[in-house]
Protein backbone atom coordinates (compact mmCIF):
# COMPACT_ATOMS: atom_id res chain seq x y z
CA UNK A 1 0.00 0.00 0.00
CA UNK A 2 1.56 3.20 -0.82
CA UNK A 3 1.75 6.06 1.87
CA UNK A 4 -0.33 9.02 2.04
CA UNK A 5 0.09 11.66 -0.55
CA UNK A 6 0.94 15.33 0.13
CA UNK A 7 -1.67 17.25 -1.88
CA UNK A 8 -1.03 21.12 -2.82
CA UNK A 9 -3.00 23.50 -0.49
CA UNK A 10 -6.52 24.47 -2.08
CA UNK A 11 -6.44 27.90 -3.23
CA UNK A 12 -9.58 28.29 -4.50
CA UNK A 13 -12.80 30.22 -2.37
CA UNK A 14 -12.14 33.20 -0.55
CA UNK A 15 -8.98 32.28 1.40
CA UNK A 16 -6.96 31.76 -1.68
CA UNK A 17 -8.21 35.26 -3.13
CA UNK A 18 -7.25 36.64 0.04
CA UNK A 19 -3.35 35.51 -0.63
CA UNK A 20 -3.39 36.23 -3.88
CA UNK A 21 -4.84 39.64 -2.92
CA UNK A 22 -1.71 39.53 -0.10
CA UNK A 23 0.70 38.58 -2.97
CA UNK A 24 -0.59 41.36 -5.52
CA UNK A 25 0.19 44.30 -2.45
CA UNK A 26 3.24 42.93 -2.20
CA UNK A 27 4.12 43.32 -5.37
CA UNK A 28 2.78 46.81 -5.82
CA UNK A 29 4.59 47.97 -2.79
CA UNK A 30 8.40 46.12 -4.27
CA UNK A 31 7.52 47.67 -7.78
CA UNK A 32 6.81 51.16 -5.60
CA UNK A 33 9.89 51.09 -3.85
CA UNK A 34 12.25 50.33 -6.72
CA UNK A 35 10.75 53.00 -9.17
CA UNK A 36 11.28 55.35 -5.93
CA UNK A 37 14.92 54.31 -5.58
CA UNK A 38 16.28 54.86 -9.02
CA UNK A 39 14.03 58.16 -9.13
CA UNK A 40 15.33 59.60 -6.09
CA UNK A 41 18.88 58.75 -7.61
CA UNK A 42 18.33 60.33 -10.82
CA UNK A 43 16.77 63.54 -9.54
CA UNK A 44 19.06 63.39 -6.64
CA UNK A 45 20.79 66.80 -6.11
CA UNK A 46 24.28 67.56 -7.11
CA UNK A 47 25.21 70.40 -4.52
CA UNK A 48 26.00 73.08 -7.18
CA UNK A 49 25.37 76.63 -6.22
CA UNK A 50 21.94 77.82 -6.79
CA UNK A 51 22.83 81.51 -7.04
CA UNK A 52 19.79 82.07 -4.29
CA UNK A 53 22.16 82.90 -1.47
CA UNK A 54 23.98 85.70 -3.23
CA UNK A 55 20.80 87.15 -3.89
CA UNK A 56 19.91 87.02 -0.19
CA UNK A 57 22.54 88.56 0.62
CA UNK A 58 25.60 88.24 3.38
CA UNK A 59 24.15 86.32 6.34
CA UNK A 60 24.47 88.73 9.48
CA UNK A 61 26.73 87.96 12.65
CA UNK A 62 24.46 87.06 15.43
CA UNK A 63 25.57 87.89 19.22
CA UNK A 64 24.00 86.11 22.00
CA UNK A 65 23.43 88.58 24.88
CA UNK A 66 21.38 89.25 28.18
CA UNK A 67 18.90 92.12 28.63
CA UNK A 68 20.84 94.40 32.21
CA UNK A 69 18.23 97.20 32.18
CA UNK A 70 15.49 98.67 30.67
CA UNK A 71 14.86 102.56 30.94
CA UNK A 72 12.25 104.52 29.35
CA UNK A 73 13.17 107.71 28.09
CA UNK A 74 12.60 110.56 25.27
CA UNK A 75 13.78 109.30 21.90
CA UNK A 76 16.62 111.35 20.71
CA UNK A 77 16.26 114.77 19.04
CA UNK A 78 12.81 115.04 20.28
CA UNK A 79 12.03 116.67 24.14
CA UNK A 80 10.19 115.37 27.36
CA UNK A 81 7.86 117.82 26.72
CA UNK A 82 6.61 115.85 22.75
CA UNK A 83 5.94 112.82 25.00
CA UNK A 84 7.80 110.39 22.46
CA UNK A 85 9.26 108.04 24.55
CA UNK A 86 11.64 105.20 23.62
CA UNK A 87 13.46 102.30 25.71
CA UNK A 88 16.72 102.57 26.01
CA UNK A 89 17.91 99.24 26.67
CA UNK A 90 21.19 98.36 28.06
CA UNK A 91 22.60 94.66 27.02
CA UNK A 92 25.73 92.95 27.79
CA UNK A 93 27.03 90.23 24.81
CA UNK A 94 28.19 86.90 25.57
CA UNK A 95 30.23 85.95 22.64
CA UNK A 96 31.97 88.51 20.00
CA UNK A 97 34.19 91.34 19.72
CA UNK A 98 32.33 93.08 22.57
CA UNK A 99 31.80 89.84 24.81
CA UNK A 100 30.85 91.30 28.53
CA UNK A 101 30.33 94.87 27.53
CA UNK A 102 27.22 96.79 27.88
CA UNK A 103 25.97 98.15 24.91
CA UNK A 104 22.84 100.79 24.91
CA UNK A 105 20.28 100.13 22.29
CA UNK A 106 17.45 102.65 21.53
CA UNK A 107 13.85 101.37 20.67
CA UNK A 108 11.12 102.91 19.54
CA UNK A 109 7.34 102.60 21.35
CA UNK A 110 4.78 101.35 18.90
CA UNK A 111 3.01 98.46 17.47
CA UNK A 112 5.59 95.86 15.92
CA UNK A 113 8.27 96.74 18.57
CA UNK A 114 9.56 94.11 20.41
CA UNK A 115 8.98 94.59 24.02
CA UNK A 116 11.58 93.73 26.38
CA UNK A 117 12.66 93.37 29.80
CA UNK A 118 15.25 92.96 32.21
CA UNK A 119 16.89 89.44 32.11
CA UNK A 120 15.39 88.98 28.71
CA UNK A 121 17.88 87.02 26.80
CA UNK A 122 18.08 88.32 23.19
CA UNK A 123 19.86 88.11 20.12
CA UNK A 124 22.12 90.72 18.55
CA UNK A 125 22.65 91.87 14.82
CA UNK A 126 26.26 92.83 14.50
CA UNK A 127 27.45 94.80 11.06
CA UNK A 128 30.97 94.71 11.22
CA UNK A 129 31.02 98.36 8.85
CA UNK A 130 28.62 100.39 10.41
CA UNK A 131 30.19 103.28 12.83
CA UNK A 132 30.47 103.27 16.28
CA UNK A 133 27.82 102.93 18.26
CA UNK A 134 25.48 101.64 15.14
CA UNK A 135 26.97 98.52 14.66
CA UNK A 136 24.55 96.42 17.04
CA UNK A 137 20.53 96.11 16.31
CA UNK A 138 17.96 93.79 18.31
CA UNK A 139 17.58 90.99 16.10
CA UNK A 140 15.34 88.51 18.11
CA UNK A 141 14.58 86.71 21.28
CA UNK A 142 16.64 83.67 22.03
CA UNK A 143 14.54 80.74 22.39
CA UNK A 144 16.60 77.81 21.96
CA UNK A 145 16.36 76.51 25.79
CA UNK A 146 12.22 76.98 25.76
CA UNK A 147 12.32 75.13 22.34
CA UNK A 148 14.18 72.23 23.17
CA UNK A 149 12.33 71.74 27.09
CA UNK A 150 9.44 71.47 24.58
CA UNK A 151 10.94 69.15 22.27
CA UNK A 152 11.93 67.15 25.39
CA UNK A 153 8.83 66.88 26.32
CA UNK A 154 7.18 65.58 23.41
CA UNK A 155 9.62 63.02 22.85
CA UNK A 156 9.13 62.08 26.40
CA UNK A 157 5.17 61.97 26.14
CA UNK A 158 5.79 60.07 22.70
CA UNK A 159 7.79 57.46 24.73
CA UNK A 160 6.29 57.32 27.68
CA UNK A 161 2.87 56.16 25.66
CA UNK A 162 3.91 54.37 22.47
CA UNK A 163 7.28 52.68 23.82
CA UNK A 164 9.08 50.89 21.00
CA UNK A 165 6.58 52.19 18.63
CA UNK A 166 6.36 55.52 20.07
CA UNK A 167 10.38 55.53 19.72
CA UNK A 168 10.39 54.23 15.87
CA UNK A 169 7.61 57.03 15.23
CA UNK A 170 9.90 59.58 16.28
CA UNK A 171 12.89 57.71 14.20
CA UNK A 172 10.28 58.01 11.23
CA UNK A 173 9.64 61.70 12.01
CA UNK A 174 13.86 62.24 11.86
CA UNK A 175 13.50 60.37 8.15
CA UNK A 176 10.97 62.51 7.02
CA UNK A 177 12.78 65.98 8.01
CA UNK A 178 15.75 64.68 6.42
CA UNK A 179 13.78 63.76 3.08
CA UNK A 180 12.95 67.40 3.09
CA UNK A 181 15.86 69.21 3.79
CA UNK A 182 18.24 67.01 2.11
CA UNK A 183 16.38 65.92 -1.10
CA UNK A 184 12.98 67.95 -1.84
CA UNK A 185 14.39 71.40 -1.04
CA UNK A 186 17.69 70.87 -2.75
CA UNK A 187 16.17 68.93 -6.04
CA UNK A 188 13.61 71.54 -6.51
CA UNK A 189 16.06 74.67 -6.26
CA UNK A 190 18.42 72.94 -8.47
CA UNK A 191 15.46 73.10 -11.44
CA UNK A 192 13.87 69.98 -11.01
CA UNK A 193 10.38 69.19 -11.34
CA UNK A 194 8.54 70.53 -8.07
CA UNK A 195 5.75 67.85 -8.96
CA UNK A 196 8.05 64.89 -9.35
CA UNK A 197 10.25 65.52 -6.87
CA UNK A 198 7.38 65.64 -4.45
CA UNK A 199 6.10 62.46 -5.52
CA UNK A 200 9.16 60.77 -5.12
CA UNK A 201 9.98 61.93 -1.69
CA UNK A 202 5.90 60.91 -0.54
CA UNK A 203 6.56 57.48 -1.93
CA UNK A 204 9.71 57.38 0.01
CA UNK A 205 8.75 58.77 3.37
CA UNK A 206 5.48 56.19 3.15
CA UNK A 207 7.63 53.42 2.36
CA UNK A 208 10.01 53.74 5.20
CA UNK A 209 7.74 55.62 7.86
CA UNK A 210 4.43 52.98 7.83
CA UNK A 211 6.98 49.80 8.05
CA UNK A 212 9.16 51.69 10.64
CA UNK A 213 6.51 53.20 12.89
CA UNK A 214 4.12 50.42 12.51
CA UNK A 215 6.10 47.13 12.12
CA UNK A 216 6.72 44.75 8.61
CA UNK A 217 3.54 43.17 8.48
CA UNK A 218 0.05 42.82 6.11
CA UNK A 219 -2.40 45.53 7.55
CA UNK A 220 1.17 47.70 7.05
CA UNK A 221 1.37 46.73 3.49
CA UNK A 222 -2.52 47.31 3.00
CA UNK A 223 -2.30 50.51 4.53
CA UNK A 224 0.90 51.88 2.28
CA UNK A 225 -1.04 50.57 -0.71
CA UNK A 226 -4.05 52.53 0.19
CA UNK A 227 -2.00 55.72 0.91
CA UNK A 228 0.04 55.14 -2.25
CA UNK A 229 -3.56 54.72 -4.37
CA UNK A 230 -4.78 57.90 -2.62
CA UNK A 231 -1.97 60.24 -2.83
CA UNK A 232 -1.70 59.14 -6.88
CA UNK A 233 -5.03 60.38 -6.71
CA UNK A 234 -4.48 63.42 -5.12
CA UNK A 235 -1.40 64.48 -7.70
CA UNK A 236 -3.81 63.63 -10.53
CA UNK A 237 -6.77 66.48 -9.37
CA UNK A 238 -4.52 68.68 -8.10
CA UNK A 239 -2.94 68.43 -11.91
CA UNK A 240 -6.59 69.12 -13.30
CA UNK A 241 -7.79 71.85 -10.84
CA UNK A 242 -4.50 73.65 -10.39
CA UNK A 243 -4.29 74.19 -14.10
CA UNK A 244 -8.25 74.56 -14.51
CA UNK A 245 -8.65 77.43 -12.09
CA UNK A 246 -5.44 79.13 -13.44
CA UNK A 247 -3.42 79.33 -10.16
CA UNK A 248 0.53 80.12 -10.78
CA UNK A 249 1.64 79.87 -7.38
CA UNK A 250 2.40 83.21 -7.38
CA UNK A 251 0.04 84.24 -4.72
CA UNK A 252 2.34 85.20 -1.99
CA UNK A 253 5.18 87.23 -1.00
CA UNK A 254 7.70 84.52 -0.43
CA UNK A 255 7.24 82.65 -4.08
CA UNK A 256 7.37 86.10 -5.90
CA UNK A 257 10.90 86.27 -3.67
CA UNK A 258 11.73 82.95 -4.65
CA UNK A 259 11.18 83.60 -8.29
CA UNK A 260 13.24 86.64 -8.31
CA UNK A 261 16.04 84.87 -6.64
CA UNK A 262 15.93 81.60 -8.89
CA UNK A 263 13.95 81.65 -12.48
CA UNK A 264 14.41 77.60 -12.33
CA UNK A 265 12.05 76.84 -9.66
CA UNK A 266 8.47 76.40 -11.43
CA UNK A 267 6.29 78.01 -8.60
CA UNK A 268 2.92 76.41 -10.51
CA UNK A 269 4.80 72.88 -9.83
CA UNK A 270 6.04 73.80 -6.04
CA UNK A 271 2.36 74.35 -5.28
CA UNK A 272 1.46 71.13 -6.88
CA UNK A 273 4.40 69.77 -4.86
CA UNK A 274 3.09 71.38 -1.71
CA UNK A 275 -0.20 69.82 -2.09
CA UNK A 276 0.90 66.35 -2.77
CA UNK A 277 3.12 66.94 0.67
CA UNK A 278 1.04 68.39 2.70
CA UNK A 279 -2.06 65.74 2.47
CA UNK A 280 0.33 63.44 3.35
CA UNK A 281 0.29 63.75 6.78
CA UNK A 282 -3.28 63.63 7.20
CA UNK A 283 -3.47 60.51 4.65
CA UNK A 284 -1.06 57.89 6.21
CA UNK A 285 -3.59 58.49 10.02
CA UNK A 286 -6.71 57.53 8.18
CA UNK A 287 -5.00 54.50 5.99
CA UNK A 288 -3.55 53.17 8.73
CA UNK A 289 -6.66 53.58 11.11
CA UNK A 290 -8.48 52.20 8.27
CA UNK A 291 -6.10 49.08 7.74
CA UNK A 292 -5.88 48.63 11.84
CA UNK A 293 -10.14 48.78 12.18
CA UNK A 294 -10.34 45.61 9.46
CA UNK A 295 -7.55 43.88 11.25
CA UNK A 296 -8.87 44.96 15.12
CA UNK A 297 -12.70 43.70 13.72
CA UNK A 298 -11.77 40.36 12.24
CA UNK A 299 -9.83 39.34 15.63
CA UNK A 300 -13.47 40.48 17.48
CA UNK A 301 -15.37 37.96 14.70
CA UNK A 302 -13.06 35.84 12.66
CA UNK A 303 -16.63 34.57 10.47
CA UNK A 304 -16.86 37.92 9.17
CA UNK A 305 -16.62 37.69 5.49
CA UNK A 306 -15.02 40.68 3.47
CA UNK A 307 -18.22 42.07 2.52
CA UNK A 308 -19.06 41.99 6.48
CA UNK A 309 -15.73 43.37 7.77
CA UNK A 310 -15.48 46.17 4.91
CA UNK A 311 -19.31 47.90 5.61
CA UNK A 312 -18.05 47.27 9.45
CA UNK A 313 -14.84 49.34 8.95
CA UNK A 314 -16.40 51.97 7.02
CA UNK A 315 -19.17 52.89 9.29
CA UNK A 316 -15.41 53.70 11.97
CA UNK A 317 -14.30 55.47 8.49
CA UNK A 318 -17.00 57.67 8.06
CA UNK A 319 -16.83 59.20 11.56
CA UNK A 320 -12.92 59.65 11.14
CA UNK A 321 -13.46 61.13 7.69
CA UNK A 322 -15.94 63.89 9.26
CA UNK A 323 -13.30 65.20 11.84
CA UNK A 324 -10.31 64.95 9.44
CA UNK A 325 -11.98 66.93 6.64
CA UNK A 326 -12.76 69.65 9.60
CA UNK A 327 -9.12 69.61 11.09
CA UNK A 328 -7.74 69.77 7.78
CA UNK A 329 -9.57 73.09 6.78
CA UNK A 330 -9.06 74.63 10.13
CA UNK A 331 -5.26 74.11 9.98
CA UNK A 332 -5.14 75.97 6.21
CA UNK A 333 -7.53 79.02 7.95
CA UNK A 334 -5.02 79.05 11.10
CA UNK A 335 -2.41 79.18 9.05
CA UNK A 336 -3.96 81.88 6.51
CA UNK A 337 -5.83 83.59 9.43
CA UNK A 338 -3.99 87.34 9.35
CA UNK A 339 -4.14 87.05 5.54
CA UNK A 340 -8.27 86.50 6.19
CA UNK A 341 -8.39 89.13 8.44
CA UNK A 342 -6.60 91.95 6.00
CA UNK A 343 -9.27 90.35 3.20
CA UNK A 344 -12.25 90.29 5.13
CA UNK A 345 -11.48 94.39 6.10
CA UNK A 346 -10.91 95.39 2.70
CA UNK A 347 -14.51 95.72 2.15
CA UNK A 348 -14.23 93.01 -1.08
CA UNK A 349 -17.19 90.75 -1.91
CA UNK A 350 -17.06 87.22 -0.54
CA UNK A 351 -16.88 85.79 -3.96
CA UNK A 352 -14.09 88.32 -5.20
CA UNK A 353 -12.03 87.37 -1.62
CA UNK A 354 -12.55 82.89 -2.25
CA UNK A 355 -11.55 83.20 -6.08
CA UNK A 356 -8.01 85.35 -5.53
CA UNK A 357 -5.27 83.69 -6.17
CA UNK A 358 -4.00 83.46 -2.60
CA UNK A 359 -7.30 82.34 -0.95
CA UNK A 360 -7.80 80.50 -4.03
CA UNK A 361 -5.14 78.35 -3.91
CA UNK A 362 -5.80 77.57 -0.25
CA UNK A 363 -9.00 76.37 -1.19
CA UNK A 364 -8.12 73.91 -4.18
CA UNK A 365 -5.01 72.52 -1.82
CA UNK A 366 -8.09 71.63 0.97
CA UNK A 367 -10.46 70.24 -1.31
CA UNK A 368 -8.15 68.48 -3.48
CA UNK A 369 -6.58 67.13 -0.36
CA UNK A 370 -10.06 66.58 1.25
CA UNK A 371 -11.48 64.66 -1.80
CA UNK A 372 -8.11 62.15 -2.07
CA UNK A 373 -8.89 61.38 1.90
CA UNK A 374 -12.21 60.31 1.53
CA UNK A 375 -11.46 58.41 -0.82
CA UNK A 376 -8.35 56.90 1.16
CA UNK A 377 -10.70 55.04 3.00
CA UNK A 378 -13.32 53.07 0.96
CA UNK A 379 -9.63 52.43 -1.03
CA UNK A 380 -7.88 51.01 2.54
CA UNK A 381 -10.88 49.18 3.69
CA UNK A 382 -11.61 47.32 0.64
CA UNK A 383 -8.21 46.38 0.12
CA UNK A 384 -7.94 45.12 4.05
CA UNK A 385 -11.23 43.35 4.20
CA UNK A 386 -10.05 41.36 0.55
CA UNK A 387 -7.14 40.15 2.36
CA UNK A 388 -8.69 39.61 5.92
CA UNK A 389 -11.94 38.37 5.38
CA UNK A 390 -11.01 35.37 3.10
CA UNK A 391 -7.74 34.45 5.47
CA UNK A 392 -6.84 33.42 9.15
CA UNK A 393 -4.31 36.02 10.05
CA UNK A 394 -2.91 36.82 13.00
CA UNK A 395 -2.92 40.93 14.37
CA UNK A 396 1.00 40.99 13.78
CA UNK A 397 1.18 39.03 10.70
Amino acid sequence: MSGPHAHPPDLAGAEGAALLTHRLLLAIVGMAAAATMVAAAVMWPTGKDTGIARYLGPPADLVPAKVEAVDRVPCAGTTTNAGVKCNEVTVVPSSGPDKGTAIQLSLAEGPGTPTVKEGDRVVLGFTADATRGNQYYLADFQRRGPMLLLALVFVLAVVVLGRARGARALLALAFTLAVLVWFLIPAVLEGESPVAVAIVAASAIILVNLYLSHGNNLHTTTAVVGTLASLALIGVLAVVFVGATHLTGMGTEEASFLQAASARVNLQGLLLGGIIIGSLGVLDDVTVTQASAVWELHLANPAMGPAELYRAALRIGRDHVASTVNTLVLAYAGASLPLLILLVQANRRVSDVLTGEVVAGEIVRTLVGSVGLVASVPITTALAAAVVGGGRWNRAE
